[in-house]
C-alpha cells in the first residue's frame, strides 16, 4: 500500500531549447493544483464552527461541547502534520494531497448524515471522534504543498510566490461560509428541518471536484517531468544546501535530531506559532458563535464576517511577503513584527466594538455591525501574514527534502497547543463560564503582545544566519 506514495521515477533531461517553457508551464499549472486543492482542505476543515449555531439552538451541543468536539481536528492534525511531514518528504505529492482530500470529504460528509442523540456529552463525543479523523487526514494537505513549492519555487522567490499560495486557505476559509450558506438555502427550501447539516454535506461535494483537478494538475518534481532542479533553472544557491548524498533522503535520525531537534531559531518562531494561531483561530472560528451569543447580528450576517475574515487575509498574506522580499530580503521577522501589532489593534477593536460604535452616534445596531466588520477585516489581513511567514522560515532553516519535517514541527506547536488547546478548549470552557467573553478576549490581546514580542527577538538572529549562508554561497 504504501509503495503507491513512492515519488515517481526522474524522467530523461528534454532538450535544453524546451526546458524554459516547460518549466513556466509546469510552474503555474502546479502552483494552481497546490493552490486550489490546499483550499480545498479547508471546506472540509471549519464546518463544525459554522454548524455550532444551528445545532445549539436545536440543543444538540453547548459552548463547553462545540469547544472540545471542535478541538478533535486541532489535536490530531497537529500530530498528523508533524507525521505526514516526514511521509510527504518521501512520496509523491499528487497522490499524497489527492488521497487525503478524498477521503476527508468523505468523512466530512458522514457528520452531516449520521443521526444525533438529544444527549449533549453524546452528540459531542461523536463529533470529537469524526473531527479527529478529519484532522488526521488533513494532515495529509500542507506537508506535499510544502514539498512542491520547495521543489519548484527558489530560494529568492519562495517568500513571495508562498505568500501567494498561502492565501489559498482564505480563498477556501472564506468560500466554505459561503457554500454553507448557500447549501442551509437549499436545504431549507427542500423542506429539511435540520438545514445546519448542509454546513458538512454540501462543501464537502465541492471539495471532491477539486481532488479531480489537482489529480490533473500537480506533478512531484521538476526532475519527474524531465526538468532540471529549480536551483539550476534559476540559478540560485542561496538556500542551504543538503551535505553530499541528501539530495534524496535525509536518515530519520539525522533529519530530527540536527535540522529540526537541535534547532533553536525553529523552536523559538514554533513557541510565537502558538500565540498566533491562539489568536487566529479563537476569533475566526468563535466568530459564529459570539456574534450570535451577544445577539450583535444574525447567523446570515455571522456567516458573512466569517467570511470576511478569511477573504481580508488575501491581501495582507500577499503584502507581507511582498515587504519581506522587497525591503527585508526575505527575512520574515521584521513583517511578523509589524502585522502582530496591527493583530492587536484589531483585536481590541473587536472586543470594544459597542463602545466605538457608541462614540461613533448614527443608528447604533448599523454602526456596531461595522465596527465588527472592520475589525474582523483588519483583524483577517494581518494574522495571516505571521502565519504565513513563519511558514515559510521553517522551510528557511532546513534543507529543502527536510522541509515537509520542519513545517510538521512548527505545525505541531501551533495546531496541539494554540488551536486545540487554547483556541477551542479554554475559550469555550471561558466563555462558558461565570468569566465570559471579556476573559477570552484579555487572552488574544496578551497572546498578540507575547508573539511580537517572540518575533522581536528573532529579527537579528534572522539576520546573522543570512549573512552566514550568503558567505556560504
Amino acid at each position: 500500500m504504501l509503495e503507491f506514495f513512492n515519488p515517481p521515477a526522474a524522467r530523461p533531461r528534454l532538450a535544453s531549447e524546451k526546458i524554459d517553457g516547460e518549466y513556466r508551464r509546469m510552474r503555474l499549472r502546479v502552483f494552481l493544483g497546490a493552490f486550489f486543492g490546499y483550499a480545498a482542505y479547508y471546506l472540509v476543515r471549519k464546518n463544525l464552527s459554522l454548524a455550532a449555531p444551528g445545532m445549539m439552538a436545536e440543543g444538540l451541543l453547548d459552548k463547553e461541547s462545540a469547544g472540545f468536539a471542535m478541538a478533535g481536528i486541532p489535536i490530531a492534525y497537529a500530530f498528523s502534520k508533524f507525521l505526514m511531514g516526514s511521509l510527504s518528504d518521501r512520496s509523491d505529492a499528487r497522490k499524497f494531497l489527492v488521497v487525503g482530500l478524498v477521503v476527508s470529504s468523505i468523512v466530512m460528509m458522514c457528520v452531516g448524515l449520521v443521526p444525533y442523540s438529544s444527549s449533549i456529552a453524546v452528540n459531542a463525543g461523536i463529533l470529537f471522534a469524526f473531527m479527529l479523523a478529519v484532522g488526521w487526514l488533513s494532515g495529509m494537505g500542507w506537508p506535499p504543498c510544502g514539498r512542491i513549492m520547495a521543489h519548484w519555487f527558489s530560494q529568492n522567490e519562495r517568500s513571495f510566490k508562498m505568500s501567494l499560495w498561502n492565501t489559498s486557505h482564505n480563498v477556501g476559509g472564506g468560500s466554505l461560509a459561503l457554500l454553507v450558506t448557500a447549501g442551509i438555502a437549499v436545504f431549507a427550501a427542500m423542506g429539511i428541518t435540520e438545514s445546519w447539516r448542509a454546513a458538512f454535506i454540501f462543501p464537502s461535494l465541492v471539495a471532491l471536484l477539486f481532488a479531480a483537478f489537482c489529480w490533473w494538475s500537480i506533478r512531484d518534481t521538476p526532475e519527474s517531468c524531465g526538468l532540471p532542479p529549480v536551483e539550476e533553472y534559476r540559478d540560485d544557491y542561496s538556500s542551504r544546501k543538503a551535505a553530499a548524498g541528501e539530495e534524496t533522503k535525509i536518515p530519520f535520525r539525522r533529519l530530527f535530531v540536527d535540522y529540526v531537534f537541535g534547532n533553536g531559531l525553529l523552536w523559538m518562531i514554533a513557541i510565537a506559532n502558538v500565540f498566533v494561531y491562539f489568536v487566529r483561530y479563537g476569533i475566526s472560528d468563535w466568530s459564529p458563535t459570539y456574534l450570535h451569543d451577544m445577539q450583535i447580528m444574525s447567523q446570515n450576517d455571522s456567516r458573512f464576517a466569517f467570511s470576511l475574515f478569511e477573504y481580508a487575509g488575501i491581501p495582507g498574506t500577499i503584502l507581507c511577503g511582498w515587504m519581506s522580499s522587497r525591503f527585508f530580503n526575505g527575512r520574515c521577522a521584521p513583517v511578523n513584527v509589524i502585522y502582530m501589532l496591527l493583530v492587536l489593534v484589531g483585536v481590541v477593536l473587536y472586543w470594544q466594538s459597542s463602545g466605538v460604535a457608541s462614540l461613533a452616534g448614527g443608528d447604533f445596531a448599523t454602526t456596531h455591525r461595522m465596527v465588527v466588520y472592520f475589525a474582523l477585516a483588519l483583524t483577517g489581513f494581518a494574522v495571516y501574514g505571521p502565519i504565513a511567514l513563519i511558514g515559510i522560515q521553517a522551510l528557511s532553516f532546513v534543507p529543502k527534502n527536510a522541509a515537509g519535517t520542519a513545517a510538521g514541527f512548527v505545525g505541531l506547536f501551533g495546531y496541539l497547543l494554540g488551536d486545540a488547546v487554547l483556541s477551542k478548549i479554554v475559550v469555550g470552557q471561558v466563555a462558558g463560564s461565570g468569566l465570559g467573553w471579556n476573559a477570552a478576549f484579555r487572552m488574544f490581546a496578551a497572546a498578540c503582545a507575547i508573539a511580537t514580542a517572540i518575533c522581536a527577538v528573532t529579527w537579528k538572529k534572522e539576520l546573522v544566519l543570512m549573512r552566514e549562508r550568503m558567505v556560504q554561497a
